[in-house]
């Protein structure tokens, strides 16, 4: 790990060395402190531990070392709980306007109110915004101190939650309950949200606050949690009270959650006996778990509670569960209950056109396509094609920005901050790395930002300059935004493998951004995000005797293997790009199941009704970014619906000739 780690730096420091047009910069990032780099990075082991003796011991021989506010940041953090006013005033001053001083003004606070620092914290605590329930929770705290009787009205919606909130929230919460300012009505909603989000823990704590007779007792959830879709099947709750229209709402949820047929059959045997909201709430969750599972019922489902209604959440599955259907009225009837700023979203404007179209409503929905021209993502390119201008707005994709010189570069590289920022990436401190490179870009103009992508580009920080270029709000680089590094690899991959060029890039920039050795939470690896153990069965496939795990964030290897997993799936589910880019994500099986159980659909619908919200944005922005690609490599054009298609019925298994041990790998 470490010879890696040394081997990035080496390569960062090479390449500021000819950003700018073969200008030298007036620094050198790392070499001179090889050996402090590896200190700074055991510093940072110990911070992970809380080791306070071995960074401390570690913090002398890192004085002067480029990212020394990290360490003292560190230092700072363990020994907050006893921390020196002086000494944390003094590093958020010299830090001041940095990532590191915002987070540490939010834990001094935090650090503050544990200590009963009440005075200071006010002092600290100006014009601070506060982003997590703790800190809401701190500040109540301290008007509390200022005044008893002080308002704790802003703290509903962190009540209103259906997740846990601190502990120390806890005696605000109570002083609300006995001020009236939470009712009895307001634990049954959390309820209600800690039951949607799945939180068994929250629901039971809750409900263990109600009023003794209005209370489940523990007994009563743990058979539900046995079997839910039995406990509803039965309906032994005890339907005249509250407590037992609770209960069976709470195994109603579960149940749908597990089986949303089955808890259909015994929701319809016992609905009856709910009052009238109630009824309706129970017939929206079990509706919009239907409609997740592609229930082809959930569409009368939902028409079973009425005119559209509910949370945002449910309303946009009542559309999705009515595009299935091809029910255009439905889908917009539904979108006209959505709220005006989430009906903006591009999604909903383009499936609006598309049901005023069908409402024989062209002049409206010529409107809605128009309102997305110039939108480059999915459904701006869909509209485009939708009002047969494609390929023009492809061809209005120009960079319309002057290339940066020299010394303009050369100046933006030798900012303290754009240093930092690149060794922080360069010592795989990813996430400080972008978070100090976005700060520093916060405010920036699009001149700004296109000078940021440039150099970015020509230090291969390919991640970074697609960042940045995405940003700009009038001047832009294509690309910038859409850049094709490898060019050789990607090309060898896609003529080896059989499958497109722009699609090979398309999926690399959503996977990776173009970090060749980017390794995610789940192990995945390289520019195509390959598993081990997707590599493994690649290397069989393809013969590759002589792979090892070593080699796998390889730029050749891993693009030939990506292509390969890539093309395996994408001959075996219908040649469908979408198909085989959902398998790609999520897996071939979860692929393969959704699609539809009886006719055909067409593409875009598939794609907007997959279950999975991260494994919906992918498809659409590999799909996005082919078009993109494809303009941009001068590769001939195909339409986005075309790539789309029409999704046929699944068969019987995954595919001719599927492997078993890959399709229950999951995601690759």
């Amino acid at each position: 790990m470490r010879s890696r780690l040394n081997r990035r730096v080496a390569c960062l420091d090479a390449l500021l060395l000819v950003v700018a047009l073969g200008a030298a910069l007036p620094f050198a990032v790392g070499r001179a402190h090889a050996q402090s780099d590896a200190d700074f990075l055991k510093a940072k082991e110990a911070f992970d531990r809380g080791d306070r003796r071995r960074l401390d011991a570690l913090a002398p021989s890192l004085q002067g070392h480029l990212l020394l506010p990290w360490v003292r940041y560190w230092q700072l953090r363990v020994h907050l709980d006893d921390a020196d006013p002086v000494d944390v005033h003094a590093y958020l001053a010299a830090q001041a306007g940095t990532p590191l001083a915002e987070r540490l003004r939010t834990e001094w606070l935090k650090a503050l109110a544990r200590r009963g620092l009440w005075s200071e914290f006010g002092q600290e605590g100006v014009g601070v915004a506060i982003e997590d329930a703790e800190l809401a929770c701190d500040a109540a705290q301290y008007q509390r101190q200022l005044d008893p009787a002080a308002p704790l009205d802003s703290l509903r919606t962190t009540w209103l939650s259906g997740q846990a909130t601190p502990d120390l929230c806890e005696p605000l919460f109570a002083a609300m309950f006995a001020g009236g300012v939470l009712t009895v009505d307001d634990r049954r909603a959390r309820m209600r949200l800690a039951s949607e989000a799945g939180n068994v823990r929250l629901v039971q704590a809750v409900a263990a606050d109600l009023p003794p007779a209005e209370r489940p007792v523990a007994a009563d959830f743990a058979a539900i949690d046995r079997d839910a879709v039995a406990a509803l099947a039965r309906g032994g709750f005890a339907w005249k009270t509250r407590v037992g229209r609770d209960l069976a709402l709470y195994a109603l949820e579960r149940a749908a959650r597990k089986d949303s047929g089955a808890a259909h059959a015994g929701w319809v045997r016992w609905r009856d006996k709910l009052p009238p909201d109630e009824r309706a709430y129970g017939g929206r969750r079990l509706a919009y778990h239907g409609a997740r599972a592609l229930e082809p019922a959930a569409l009368e489902w939902f028409r079973d509670t009425g005119p559209p209604a509910g949370s945002i959440d449910e309303l946009a599955w009542r559309v999705r569960a009515a595009l299935r259907a091809k029910a255009w009225p439905e889908v917009l009837a539904t979108l006209a209950a959505l709220p005006d700023k989430d009906a903006d979203e591009p999604a909903w404007r383009y499936w609006k056109g598309r049901a005023l179209s069908a409402d024989g409503r062209a002049v409206e929905a010529e409107a809605l396509y128009a309102s997305l021209f110039g939108d480059t993502g999915f459904y701006g390119l869909l509209a485009a094609e939708a009002r047969g201008q494609g390929p023009q707005q492809l061809a209005s994709l120009r960079s319309d920005a002057p290339a940066p010189d020299a010394s303009a570069l050369a100046a933006f590289g030798a900012r303290l901050p754009v240093r930092r920022a690149l060794k922080l990436l360069a010592l795989d401190l990813r996430a400080d790395g972008i978070r100090e490179w976005s700060a520093l870009l916060r405010r920036a103009s699009d001149d700004e930002l296109l000078l940021a992508a440039e150099f970015a580009r020509r230090a291969g920080i390919y991640d970074r300059a697609i960042s940045a270029a995405e940003r700009t709000a009038q001047r832009h680089d294509y690309s910038m935004r859409y850049p094709a590094p490898f060019r050789v690899e990607f090309a060898a991959a896609a003529r080896d493998q059989g499958v497109d060029e722009a699609l090979l890039y398309g999926i690399a920039r959503q996977e990776s951004r173009f970090v060749p050795d980017i390794v995610s939470s789940a192990g995945a690896v390289g520019l195509m995000q390959l598993m081990p153990g997707t590599a493994r069965w690649v290397a069989g496939k393809v013969g590759r005797a002589d792979y090892q795990p070593a080699l796998i964030a390889s730029v050749p290897l891993n693009t030939q293997f990506g292509a390969f997993y890539f093309r395996y799936w994408h001959d075996r589910l219908e040649q469908r790009p979408a198909l085989a880019a959902a398998a790609y994500n999520a897996g071939p099986a979860r692929a393969q199941a959704w699609r539809p159980a009886f006719a055909p659909l067409e593409g875009a619908v598939w794609v907007e009704t997959i279950p999975f919200n991260e494994t919906r944005d992918y498809v659409k922005k590999v799909l996005a970014n082919t078009v993109l690609y494809a303009r941009l490599l001068n590769l001939p054009y195909v339409p986005l619906t075309d790539r789309l298609g029409v999704v046929t019925p699944r068969g019987v298994g995954v595919g001719a000739g599927a492997d078993p041990a890959t399709v229950a790998a999951g995601s690759p």
